[in-house]
């Protein structure tokens, strides 16, 4: 019986942590920031806006301390393979369109943008040949804007096409 080769780690566990520590940690520090400036005090009539928000940024900053000081002091025993490069490369592959999609709402409307997601994907990765491609996606699109313009009366981003059609 032969054993499958061993992937490469893209990241081990302890770099993980302090990454994920580190940005939790800005993110809490910006929640702090933003409630102080919008009161975080108990007045004589309740709390100021920031109040509560305010604690729960001193919570995520402690909780994301600690995460980083046990990061930090991990045994060398324990620092594992986090996510190899072949799982990471898998996750990119849909992340960053889904962030190029989310990006091409603003300037496309979800319309378009979700034609070109569901193309790139049904293409990229499904190989499908492009009639089958062409009507899945359009049909895609034409049922969300059934659906959603239509029947529940929700407007939904639109961008210069649905403009220049006069249906924005």
């Amino acid at each position: 019986m032969s054993q499958q080769p061993v992937e490469r780690a893209a990241f081990r566990l302890r770099s993980a942590e302090i990454g994920i520590a580190l940005l939790f940690l800005a993110f809490g520090a910006i929640v702090i920031f933003d409630s102080v400036r919008q009161g975080a005090r108990w007045v004589a009539d309740g709390p100021q806006p920031g109040y509560f928000p305010f604690y729960l940024g001193v919570i995520i900053c402690i909780s994301s301390a600690v995460t980083l000081v046990r990061a930090l002091l991990m045994p060398a025993a324990n620092n594992r393979t986090f996510v190899q490069v072949g799982q990471l490369k898998l996750v990119l592959s849909v992340l960053v369109p889904s962030a190029v999609f989310v990006a091409l709402v603003g300037w496309l409307g979800i319309y378009v943008a979700a034609v070109l997601f569901v193309a790139l994907f049904m293409r990229w990765l499904g190989k499908y040949p492009w009639w089958k491609v062409g009507a899945v996606a359009i049909g895609h699109s034409v049922v969300l804007f059934l659906i959603f313009e239509v029947w529940f009366l929700v407007p939904l981003p639109k961008g210069p096409l649905e403009r220049l059609l006069g249906l924005g």
